[in-house]
């Protein structure tokens, strides 16, 4: 993991468990790239932290007691606009995983991962890119599975021959979880040229947004499943 010790990066834990926020707060103290800008137990207490304390990674346990977490991520990226949310969870819900990706979240890390897996997913995601484990993206690949019918393979393979070679391109780089601004530093192109690119790739491939797209891209090898 490399981070810049004089501009280390600041993560706002929320858990509802105080003892599992010590031990983040340890381990990120322990590193000298991060820093913990502030905690939370509530999404209230979240939201009205993220507000003050505007942190640059926004750490979310989606089990919050009574209240589910994944409903809130919008209003805290509304609120800490430089902020990208990375889920921690003991929660197996590959469906509630997709939901929170759909709704702002930049990455998935189950609790039972070793903290040298935390500390990469809040490098890689404060860079701009996805962290979704292989794990997690094969039960996706499972749930959405189906057996063909009607010719839905020929179909498939006749929207992916309208790709052009830039499209393509960009579906490699989304698929590797890269986001607009780092794709478009890649390329060299502006970050309004991505999404126009993004758009007619939606509506090429039949694809609602960037997470069908990266399920799509795995399944016809467009691109490479993460880690």
């Amino acid at each position: 993991m490399s981070t810049s010790v004089s501009q280390p990066i600041r993560v706002l834990i929320v858990d509802d468990h105080e003892v599992i926020r010590a031990g983040l707060r340890m381990l990120i103290e322990s590193h000298p790239g991060l820093a913990v800008a502030g905690e939370a137990g509530t999404c209230a207490e979240a939201l009205a932290a993220a507000g003050r304390d505007q942190p640059e990674i926004i750490l979310l346990d989606l089990d919050l007691g009574s209240e589910q977490a994944t409903e809130c991520i919008p209003e805290l990226l509304a609120t800490a606009r430089r902020a990208h949310v990375l889920v921690l969870t003991g929660v197996r819900d590959s469906a509630l995983h997709r939901r929170a990706v759909r709704l702002g979240a930049m990455g998935v890390v189950r609790k039972e991962k070793a903290a040298a897996v935390l500390l990469e997913a809040i490098a890689k995601v404060h860079a701009g890119e996805a962290w979704l484990e292989r794990a997690l993206v094969g039960r996706v690949l499972g749930e959405m599975r189906r057996i063909p019918e009607g010719g839905a393979v020929d179909t498939d393979e006749a929207r992916i021959a309208t790709l052009t070679k830039r499209e393509r391109e960009i579906i490699a780089l989304a698929g590797g979880g890269l986001k607009t601004r780092p794709l478009a530093e890649r390329l060299s192109i502006s970050e309004i040229t991505v999404r126009h690119h993004l758009t007619s790739i939606f509506d090429k491939l039949g694809v609602g947004d960037r997470l069908e797209l990266m399920i799509f891209a795995y399944r016809h090898g467009l691109a490479k499943l993460p880690r």
